[in-house]
């Protein structure tokens, strides 16, 4: 299965680094959210709704509320100039449906996938500051903020390695600063396979 839709998801990378200078406009933000539109939804109920920002000011607001790289522990985040141009934050509209968890990550994975497909790279990320992130964006009374999406164009490599069994999942940054995300074999994660 070595395929074109196999190379996507293994360049769709979790980039915590970013081209800060190279604007992500609105259009391009509608667009990967029409991606998520257009995904699968638990029952059709689609309760998922969206706050789009690439204005620097916003955007420096919801930077303000995020927690990055929990496995690397003295990297406080990206810097100046290596922050996101963009984010889709994600609710969940309670009004139409509490648990929506499967859906947040088909929506998510669709913005993902869409951004790579054109250059772009993301970062999914729970708010570590929700108070102040509902204080900044203000969403309605019955949405929940679940999800922030960091998106821009990548100031780093991220690549993937095979993971020995018992291996560390943890990812980690060689001295070059490639980021380096370990998996576990398709064989270590395939339970049972039942087939001619």
């Amino acid at each position: 299965m070595k395929d074109r839709i196999h190379d996507l998801v293994r360049r769709t990378r979790s980039i915590r680094r970013f081209r800060q200078d190279r604007p992500v406009d609105l259009a391009t933000l509608r667009g990967l959210v029409d991606l998520a539109r257009l995904s699968a939804s638990g029952g059709n109920r689609q309760p998922l709704k969206y706050v789009l920002s690439c204005a620097p000011v916003v955007n420096a607001g919801i930077f303000a509320c995020l927690r990055w790289a929990a496995h690397l522990k003295d990297w406080p985040g990206p810097v100046e100039g290596e922050r996101p141009a963009a984010y889709i934050v994600v609710l969940a509209d309670t009004a139409i449906r509490q648990d929506c968890d499967v859906d947040l990550g088909i929506a998510a994975q669709s913005i993902l996938l869409g951004a790579a497909e054109i250059g772009l790279a993301g970062c999914m990320l729970t708010p570590a500051d929700r108070a102040g992130l509902d204080r900044l964006l203000q969403p309605p009374p019955t949405m929940s903020i679940r999800l922030v999406i960091a998106l821009g164009r990548p100031a780093e490599q991220a690549v993937i390695e095979e993971l020995p069994p018992g291996g560390d999942t943890r990812y980690w940054r060689d001295a070059e600063g490639v980021h380096h995300v370990p998996k576990r074999s398709l064989e270590e994660i395939t339970v049972a396979a039942y087939g001619p």
